[in-house]
């Protein structure tokens, strides 16, 4: 009995152990579910959060890639209306420029057909002469010219000896005569004002005493100078001063620095001499390659022979008319270069030509001839090509233009010459052509003071307001310029003002 009740016991406890440990279980169970449920609803509510914002983030990617897709489109329009500007201009000038090489075709063509009627003309014309001469004197055109050329040769050798004779009489009677004209025009061209500045050097002593030890004993240290030199030493009664005089700009310049730094040595004796003269020789020659050196730099010119580049640096020893011909060649070659970039043409081969222009002027008191000519021959020989000798050649109107780069090089070269202060004129020249100017727009009526002012470049007339009126004005300053054109020579251009005004003056007592 006890083992009944202990077993039904036991039975009883286990059932009531297995409902707890169930009940328990399921309130675990319920708890994990809950648990879970929570973590689902948060995950799902994060994924949300995380889906909103990368839509957002997308969102605002697309914007700003569109932003930008929207502004490089508009500066892709900006420039491509740019490029459609540039391609119509381009269009319009192409289209300018084809009808201006139309009409000048069609001028061409017109003046070939003309040609062609008159040459046609003529011919015919010739032809019918021909026929009817054949007709007149019953004979061949071969019969007859044979005839006049024999009856041409026998009456030309009878008057060709007749002429030689008077010929010969009468040249020996002109030779004189032209050279004495020649002698004295040449005269008369270097009695200028500035024939003193460019032929003359002065070089001043620290005393009189030294004009005693330049001449030497019995004059033989002259005399060694002179000689070696080529340059006439002049000691005269100019106070602590000796003049050297030569035609040869770098002789005088050699000369003269020879003796300054004589003076400065003080050891005159004709050894010394010789050898400060070959060291001022040498000094010259390293400073016109060195100048000539630096004007190419300064151009921006390659390729030139050493010969014509000591040629160019000669020129900085050469005057003409006061102006200085190396700074003269290297503004020509600068105005030149402008002149050709403004028209869209080589601008080394215009700077060169500019600066080879005068390069005659180097050596023309050593070759007879003109500088042009000389420059010409002396550029072809040294390799330059044919358009430069022919800028050389031609930058006085002497040839015929064929290249552009010639009326350039003309151009440049009236400009760089006529421009104000670039040329010396004698005082008593520059008073007559002030006097001059004030002179003719005073023989015009009304006029009752004129001025010449700006160093000549301008006339100033006032006019009397009684006399004239309003509308009298530009007719009169347009024949006071046209009236200096016709009588005045000068360099430039002249500005004719004319005023008229009224004034009314009264005093107040």
């Amino acid at each position: 009995m006890q083992f009944v009740l202990a077993l039904v016991f036991f039975i009883a406890g286990s059932g009531l152990g297995y409902a707890a440990l169930r009940a328990i279980d399921n309130s675990k169970i319920n708890g994990v579910k809950n648990r879970i449920s929570i973590m689902l609803k948060e995950a799902e509510e994060n994924a949300e959060m995380s889906r909103q914002q990368k839509i957002s983030e997308t969102r605002d990617e697309i914007n700003r890639l569109r932003m930008e897709a929207q502004k490089d489109i508009k500066e892709r329009k900006i420039e491509l209306q740019r490029s459609e500007r540039k391609l119509e201009q381009k269009e319009e000038n192409l289209d300018k420029k084809i009808d201006r090489v139309t009409r000048k075709e069609d001028e061409l063509k017109s003046k070939h057909d003309d040609i062609d009627k008159k040459r046609a003309a003529l011919e015919d014309t010739i032809q019918k002469q021909n026929a009817k001469l054949q007709e007149i004197a019953g004979l061949t055109r071969e019969q007859a010219q044979e005839i006049l050329l024999r009856k041409t040769e026998e009456d030309a050798k009878h008057l060709l000896g007749i002429r030689l004779k008077e010929l010969e009489e009468l040249s020996q009677r002109e030779s004189e005569r032209k050279a004495r004209d020649i002698i004295i025009e040449a005269m008369q061209r270097c009695a200028v004002e500035s024939s003193g500045d460019s032929t003359v050097s002065v070089v001043p002593l620290p005393s009189e005493e030294m004009k005693g030890r330049i001449i030497g004993r019995e004059g033989r240290n002259i005399r060694a100078f002179e000689s070696l030199t080529g340059v006439d030493l002049i000691i005269d009664d100019t106070p602590e001063a000796v003049t050297l005089s030569s035609f040869d700009p770098i002789r005088r310049e050699i000369a003269r620095r020879a003796m300054e730094r004589l003076v400065v040595d003080g050891r005159i004796h004709p050894a010394r001499i010789e050898e400060l003269i070959e060291k001022a020789a040498r000094d010259i020659d390293d400073e016109m390659i060195s100048d000539g050196e630096n004007a190419i730099l300064q151009l921006g010119i390659k390729n030139m022979s050493n010969e014509l580049v000591r040629t160019i640096g000669q020129l900085k020893f050469r005057f003409s008319y006061g102006q200085n011909v190396l700074a003269h060649s290297l503004e020509v070659a600068q105005i030149a270069g402008v002149i050709a970039a403004e028209l869209g043409i080589d601008e080394e081969i215009a700077r060169r030509a500019g600066l080879l222009h005068d390069i005659g002027k180097a050596v023309d008191h050593q070759i007879e001839g003109t500088h042009a000519s000389i420059g010409a021959e002396l550029a072809k020989r040294l390799g330059e090509r044919p358009e430069i000798v022919s800028c050389i050649a031609a930058h006085h109107d002497t040839l015929e233009v064929s290249s552009v780069y010639e009326v350039i090089v003309a151009l440049a070269d009236s400009i760089s010459a006529s421009r104000p202060g670039a040329r010396r004129e004698s005082i008593d020249a520059y008073i007559k052509r002030l006097q001059k100017l004030e002179e003719i727009a005073q023989t015009f009526k009304g006029v009752t003071r004129a001025y010449a002012i700006q160093a000549g470049r301008e006339v100033r007339v006032i006019l009397n307001a009684g006399k004239t009126d309003d509308g009298t004005v530009y007719k009169l300053a347009f024949d006071i310029a046209k009236k200096i054109e016709a009588e005045m020579k000068y360099p430039g251009q002249i500005r004719v003002n004319v005023t008229r005004e009224t004034r009314a003056t009264e005093f107040a007592k």
